[in-house]
């Protein structure tokens, strides 16, 4: 029986995709004890310093009651600090400690070559284009 689907399955091809380049990510965050969610966070906190837990839920891509889970392991561990936002007591934001941020600057080598070797391999006008699409995607699904 024909399937009624004209398109392929974009999720699970972006799943896959996701998949395929953790694959080379993966072993080097287990290698330092990190979950990929953990790395997400201290992805996060690299960029961007002291952020408030909804945007480290946002853009970490976890919902807040596993971010709460998240955060407790990485404090526990050293990794992270976190304390009421001074300006707004009802809020909590969260800071890499010295430590995370070493496994930052430590894992972005790691990653930054695996992105080399991906530009390398597909060219760097096609990565280009997929970054691009991935962001026109994006916003196009917003709601």
């Amino acid at each position: 029986m024909a399937t009624p689907f004209a398109h392929r399955n974009l999720p699970r091809l972006l799943l896959q995709a996701r998949e395929s380049v953790m694959a080379h990510t993966r072993p080097s965050l287990r290698g330092h004890g990190l979950s990929d969610q953990q790395w997400r966070v201290l992805r996060v906190l690299g960029e961007h310093g002291t952020v408030e837990t909804g945007r480290v839920a946002r853009e970490a891509y976890i919902l807040g009651p596993s971010l709460t889970g998240v955060l407790a392991r990485m404090e526990r561990d050293g990794l992270v600090r976190r304390e009421r936002d001074p300006s707004d007591q009802r809020r909590t934001v969260v800071e890499a400690t010295t430590k995370g941020l070493k496994l930052v600057d430590k894992l972005s080598h790691t990653i930054e070559a695996h992105y080399a070797w991906m530009e390398k391999s597909l060219g760097k006008d096609k990565l280009s284009q997929l970054y691009g699409l991935l962001d026109e995607v994006i916003e196009l699904e917003q709601p």
